[in-house]
This record gives C-alpha cells, structure tokens and sequence, in this order.
C-alpha cells in the first residue's frame, strides 16, 4: 500500500512538472511574463527571474540597460540587472493597494536597450490573512420591549475584514442564551446577521441580556472579532417601522448637479401616534465617504447630492438607511441602498514620455526609437480610449505597441541639422469619448551634428595680383566655408605642393593652417615669371575629415624696375658712345643714326622717349621723340665745326622715370670724288631700276586687287553669321620686353588699339569689346581725308622679339583665306601699315592676341 501512494505521489510529482514547464513556454510564447507574489514578504524575496522566463541573455543586461520603466508603484519591486531576477524593494500591503478588489494584478513595463525591447510583467499580490474581522463598534445597546413577539428581527452591525477571498469573514458565532439566536439574512454579499427573537422577554425576569457576537474569518489558522451586545427590556410600542423594499437600486450618472434629488426611502409603521412616525437617518454601519458625498432628509426620507460624484473614486455605494419610529423606546429598521455610478467622458487623456535617445544624430536611420509614449484615461468603456497624432511636417511617428495607448516615437525620414537643428513635436491625444477630450504634450528633439558637409569656398578660382619685388608678406587669405558646427567646422589650410620643379611656384608660399593667411616667402619678379596658380587645400575637423581645395591664380604686376638697355651706340667701360660720319654736302632731312634701346618692363614702364640732353648745334640735327632717329635739320654750311656731340636721354614713362645716356660723335666730312662718281652711277642705275618699279608696281596692284576681292568674299560669308565680333581671352601669356608703337586703327570717333594684359592707366575699356583691345579717345579732330570703316574682320597674331631685340616680329596666326601667311615686318613699317598714322599710346607687348581688323574703304 505504501509503494503505491508513493507511486501515485511521483506520477502527480510529474504531472505538475509537465503543467509548470508548459505554463512558462505558453508564457514566454506570449512575450508577458506572470508572477505572485504574498503581501508581507521580506524585502528582497524574490518573484521571479524575468531574463530566465523571457529569454533574455544574462550577460547584457547591464550593457542593455535593464530596467523597469514604468509600473512600479512607490518602487515596490525592483530588477537585479547582475542576473535577471524580480524581488521586492518594499514591503507589500495588499489592503493599500487593491482596496476591495477581488484580484490585485500589477503591470510592470521593462525595457532593454541595444536592440530596444520593451517586455511587460504582471504580477499578482496573494492575500495573506494578516487582518481580524472587526467590527465598527466594541459595544452595541438595543432596546427591546417586553412584548416583542418570538421571531422578531433585530440588524446587527456586520463585522468588516480587510482580507479577501477565504481569508475574509466566514461564519457568525452567538453565545449561548435562551431568549435569541443568530440568524444571517440572504441574498447580501455581506452577510448581514441579525439577532431572532426565540420566546418573550420577561423584563421583571431580567432587565438587560448581555450577548457575545463572534465573527470568524476562514484563514488558517482563523482570526476572529467580537461585538459585545446589551439587550435592554422596554415596554410598549411593539411594532418597528418596515421598508417599502427590501433592496432600492439606482443608478447615477457621475456629472449630476450638487443637490439633485437621488431617491426617496419609504418606510411605515402600523402603530399610532408618535409610535408610527418615521424619521430617517444613516445606518449605524455608514461610511463617512458616503455621508460627504450624499445628504438625507430625515422627515421625507428623500436623498440629496451633497458632493461632486467622481466615478473614477467609486463605481458603487451601497448604504443604509435607518427609519425610526417616535415610540418609546423607538424602533427602527435599515433600508438598503445600492447606488451605481454611470461614468461620463470628464478625464483628459494622460500622457507619460520615457525617453530614450535625449539628442538624436542627424545622420540616425528610419526606424531610429526617440522616445517611449504610454497614454492613459481614467474614464471607462469607450471614454477610455484614447487615438494619438503628431503635429505635421516632421520627420517622425508613432509606432503603436502590443499594448493598447503605448506607442514608440520613431524616425520616420532623414534628418539635416544644417537645415532644422530643433524639432518641437506637438502630441495630440484625443479619447473617443462625448464630448472629445484631448490632450497636448510638447516633445523637444535635438539634433547633433555629424560631419557630412564639405568646406566650401565663396570662388572657383581665386585671383591675386601681386606687385613685383614685394618684400615677404602677408599677400593674401583665403577662407572656406562649413555648414557644419563645432569640430566639423574647424577647418585647417595647407598648400597643395606640386613636383617640386623649378616652375612649382608654391614652394615659396607659406599659409598659415588656421587663419589661411598666404605669405611670400620671397618677392617675385615680374621679368621671370609672369603668372602661376597655385591649389590650396580646406580640410575640417570631423570625423572622419572632409575637404575640398580651389585654385588661386597669381598675376604678377610689373613696376618700374628695369633702367633702359642701350642697344645703339654699343656700351663700353659703362657708357655708350658711338661715332658716325657725315658728307658735308647731305640735304636736310638727312638720316644721321637711330639710338636703339628696350626696356625690359612693359606699358608705360617699358614705354621709351628720346631727348637730346646735349647737343652742339641745336639748328643742325634733330631727334625723332618716338624712334630715336637722329636726322639733319638743314644743310651743312662752310662755317659748320666739323664734328659734334649729341648725348641723348633715353627714359621710360613709370611713376618714377628710369633714364639712360647715349653719346653719339657726328664727324662731318668733306665729299669726295667717289661720292660724286658713285651718285652718277646710282643716277644711271635708278633709271634702270625705274622699269622694276613698274613691274612691281603692276604686281602690286594685282594683290591689292586680288586681296579687296576676298574681303567682299569674306564679308559675304560674315553677313551670315552672328554678329558678335568679341573675342575670347588668352588666359596665360608670357611675355617680356616692350614695343615702340602698339597696333592701332580707328572706328568712328573711337580709336583702337591691341595691348597685353596690362592696360593704360589714361586709356578706357569700351564695355563688350575684346579684352585685349584698348580703347584710346581720340586727342585730334578728324580730317576729311581720313578713309571710313568699311570691313571688320576677326585674326589671331603673335607678337615675337627677334633675335637682336631691334625689332618685334608679328605673325598672323589665323588660317583662313587670304590671312594665310606669315608676316614679319619692323615695328615702325608693321604699324604703318596697318594704321592711319602713328600716335602716343603705350607699346604693346609680346604675346598672342585676338585682332579686330578694321579695312578702310578706298
């Protein structure tokens, strides 16, 4: 027999096993973990192990931060982040918390962070029987008369216990006596004991009975109260007033105006006079909250609405109502009353925000959690629900959650600091109650920054002109631009170096990385480089760093720093000083000699002018300004001295004039007879060459012919096309020395000349013509004989020094037509041919330019 029993007691040991083991899978399946607790445990007992049952790896839980979110009221319970497990903080008083509710369940929200989860525990709050039956008063007097008849009713004050369940009140107990027994009325949830009449009292038997009334609750072992009761023995008035119901339910809605009638309780007496009038008053049993709340009227017996009713405090009052006769002594009789509270949509919504991320980076993905969202109505049904919304036009939303009014703020688009940095969220939570309550919450999202923009610079390219011969110094800065903040628009500067080649301009810059100032760490000079660029490089400070890097093109500009260069007389032992014979016998006009020199400057620093500084006879010889020719002025005479000396000044046109001297010795000679014979022979050899002169002349009529046909041609064909006749720029020319005359030619009122790079500081740039042509105002009044515009036409030349730096040599570089050839001419010869007549402008350089050809009429 024992074998068995222990056989039977394993196979239910098993049994139970399987039904918890399958109870924590159907748990864990169900992601909501269910735990009891009993009230009075010792603080730190443990509930449970949350991370166990839900599946959760121990390890992280500290990383993940594991933690009870919401729930927890007064920090009752707490979670252990080392292993998982749910204990109790605090001790439990069931009573505190559930107040009369048959089942105390409490929800707990807990989170994990790195994925976020949010998990939610339920735990109930087993009753203990920790509280006695009591009862409102230790002592209760009645007042019976003798001749109440056997089986009378006399209400006692039920016994109240704070337990629930099995623990609360079970059963009644009297003391023995022979006049009364105890007797518990149905149909009350309460068990409302009276006291019945066996036999007659016989008050000159006995004037008081003294009774025991015991309440006993069912918990193990049972605790019990007791209520002494004094029975005192009247005479006279033997009928007590009865209700006109056994039980009066109404019900209430929660708004009713404050002093609204209730009901009206009706109880009678058969007696007469004074024995049979009824007054009302409170149960001795009445609560205090009820009596706030409610007012009765104690002749009519109607109830009054004292207080504003709050269903969210109570949902039902259930109260007696005493009806008193006047005998003596008085009888009286408790009317129940129940009174249930209808709810109204009178609560907002609440909204409670649990934060996650407090400053979102910009460059955060969709999805993204910003914050946690629990929203709660105090009202019931319908009232209770609750729908929310964000404001418009943000990039996020609300994600709901398992649970009903808890929902997750997420990203919902992308974010860019540089265009919104502060997001001010409007949350609307609205109940589907009538009327709609709602309710408005104000989220602030920060965005940080990340480095996801590039320095910018204001230009693409930079342009520095910086003069010649500048000591080194701060020449120029540059600045970038960061949409970004902080460290990511920190920007540092450097010097992009190149090969390090002789033509690597950059190696004698310095920038400073911070401020990016430029410094020269030698001065320039105009004669050996003209123009270079250079790249400097932005780089923030992020993480990781961007940049980006502009070009800076440096035009050097020349100053007045080379003196004129004699080139005719030849210089020696550091003067230049030349001798040149002259027959006495030469007409005016007489070309002696011509100084040559150059300036290696340009414009009106290279712009050269010839003066006699010395000279002899100032009737006798004359100096061209412009060309340095030096001729006769009139014939020699017998009294003429035989030699002169001119000394020359040859000077630039810079701010501050750089000069030369040239020192030519003039011998004048007598003729000799070899002259007389060789101006016979050439009298005889000019007639001979006078049939030449024919031919050529012939064939030089056959050209220009040839040449005014191709112009028509040429126009013709430029009829057609656009009539923009600008010319494009020539972004990089080098170029050096200077030019007597620059290229000219007239339109109209205006006159037009070619230049390099630099221009005439007295000259005007005509607005939408060519970069490289100069317009000069016309100084003269123009003369009937000057030819018209007839023709413009569009060339490229190349102006070149020749090898003996006397002359420059242009060349047509256009390959069209008739333009097809190479023209190399003098400087003097090439301008007048292409020009009116020579004038005072500044020399042009060498280089390669866009020509505007303007061919008069004839």
């Amino acid at each position: 027999m024992e074998d068995g029993g222990q056989r039977r007691r394993r196979e239910y040991w098993w049994i139970s096993l399987w039904l918890s083991f399958l109870l924590c899978f159907v748990q864990q399946i169900s992601t909501q973990a269910r735990y009891s607790v009993q009230e009075e445990v010792k603080e730190g007992s443990v509930v449970g192990n949350i991370a166990k049952d839900l599946g959760l790896d121990v390890s992280t839980l500290l990383d993940r931060r594991f933690r009870i979110v919401s729930g927890s009221k007064d920090d009752l319970f707490q979670v252990n982040q080392n292993n998982g497990a749910l204990y109790v903080q605090k001790k439990i008083d069931r009573e505190e918390i559930c107040d009369g509710n048959d089942v105390c369940l409490m929800n707990l929200k807990i989170a994990v962070e790195n994925p976020l989860e949010i998990h939610y525990v339920a735990v109930e709050i087993i009753d203990v029987n920790d509280h006695a039956p009591s009862f409102a008063e230790k002592h209760l007097s009645l007042e019976v008369a003798e001749n109440k008849s056997p089986g009378a009713r006399f209400d006692l004050q039920p016994a109240r216990d704070l337990d629930v369940g099995t623990n609360c009140i079970r059963s009644y107990k009297l003391s023995q006596n022979e006049h009364f027994s105890l007797e518990l009325r149905d149909g009350d949830e309460d068990g409302l004991p009276s006291l019945v009449l066996q036999k007659y009292l016989d008050r000159e038997s006995a004037l008081k009975h003294e009774l025991l009334l015991t309440a006993i609750d069912g918990g193990n072992p049972p605790k019990s109260g007791s209520l002494n009761i004094t029975i005192t023995v009247l005479d006279i008035n033997d009928n007590q007033p009865v209700c006109s119901q056994n039980m009066y339910s109404i019900s209430l809605y929660e708004n009713v105006s404050i002093g609204t009638t209730v009901m009206k309780v009706n109880a009678t007496d058969p007696d007469d006079g004074s024995n049979g009038e009824v007054v009302y008053s409170w149960g001795r049993n009445t609560k205090n909250k009820v009596k706030d709340i409610f007012e009765i009227d104690h002749i009519t017996g109607e109830m009054y609405v004292k207080k504003q009713i709050d269903f969210e405090d109570n949902q039902i009052y259930r109260l007696n109502i005493q009806a008193s006769d006047k005998g003596q002594p008085p009888l009286s009789v408790d009317c129940r009353v129940s009174i249930r509270i209808i709810d109204v949509n009178d609560n907002k919504p609440e909204i409670e925000v649990t934060p996650i991320l407090t400053v979102v980076p910009e460059d955060s993905k969709p999805g993204t959690v910003i914050c946690l969202i629990s929203v709660s109505d105090r009202d019931s049904g319908i009232n209770g629900k609750v729908v929310c919304s964000l404001s418009n036009d943000v990039p996020f939303e609300l994600k709901s959650s398992v649970e009903d009014n808890t929902f997750s703020l997420i990203i919902k688009g992308k974010l860019d600091r540089e265009l919104v940095s502060h997001y001010d969220i409007l949350l609307i939570a609205k109940d589907l109650g009538q009327p709609v309550l709602s309710s408005l919450k104000t989220l602030s999202v920060q965005i940080s920054d990340v480095n996801d923009n590039v320095p910018e610079f204001p230009q693409q390219p930079l342009e520095l002109y910086l003069k010649e011969n500048t000591p080194g110094a701060s020449i120029f800065s540059v600045s970038a631009n960061d949409k970004d903040i902080f460290e990511n628009a920190i920007i540092n500067y450097q010097i992009m170096r190149g090969d390090a080649t002789l033509n690597d301009m950059s190696t004698f810059l310095n920038i400073n990385s911070e401020t990016g100032v430029i410094s020269a760490l030698r001065s320039f000079d105009f004669e050996t480089v003209k123009t270079f660029q250079f790249r400097v490089l932005a780089t923030d400070s992020g993480t990781p760093p961007l940049s980006s890097n502009v070009t800076v093109n440096v035009f050097i500009l020349d100053q007045n720093d080379n003196v004129p260069v004699i080139l005719y007389p030849v210089s020696s032992n550091g003067s230049a000083e030349g001798v040149e014979e002259v027959p006495r016998n030469v007409n005016a006009g007489h070309l002696v000699t011509k100084v040559r020199a150059y300036d290696a400057d340009i414009g009106y620093n290279g712009w050269l002018l010839f003066s006699l500084q010395e000279v002899s006879d100032h009737s006798l010889f004359g100096l061209d300004r412009y060309t340095g020719q030096i001729r006769t002025l009139r014939s020699f005479t017998e009294t003429d001295e035989a030699q002169h000396k001119l000394v020359i000044l040859v000077k630039d046109n810079g701010n501050v004039s750089l000069s030369a001297t040239a020192t030519v010795i003039i011998k004048v000679e007598e003729p000799k007879e070899a002259f007389a014979a060789s101006d016979v022979k050439h009298a005889v050899k000019d007639e001979e060459d006078n049939d030449v002169t024919f031919y050529l002349i012939i064939t030089l009529g056959s050209v220009s012919v040839l040449f005014i046909i191709s112009i028509i041609v040429l126009i013709v064909m430029q009829c057609s096309k656009s009539t923009d006749y600008s010319s494009k720029y020539l972004q990089d020319t080098n170029y050096d020395g200077t030019l007597c005359h620059s290229i000219q030619y007239r339109s109209g009122d205006k006159r037009y000349m070619l230049v390099g790079p630099r221009m005439s500081i007295s000259s005007t740039i005509v607005p939408g013509s060519n970069g490289n042509t100069l317009v000069v105002p016309d100084r003269r009044r123009r003369t009937s004989g000057e030819v018209g515009v007839h023709y413009i036409y569009h060339f490229k030349v190349a102006v070149m020094r020749s090898l003996n730096m006397s002359r420059l040599i242009f060349a047509v570089l256009s390959d069209i037509g008739l333009f097809s050839w190479h023209l190399s001419r003098s400087v003097t010869s090439w301008c007048q041919y292409y020009t009116i007549k020579p004038y005072k402008i500044p020399t042009l350089p060498p280089g390669v330019f866009y020509v505007k050809l303007f061919v008069p009429s004839h």
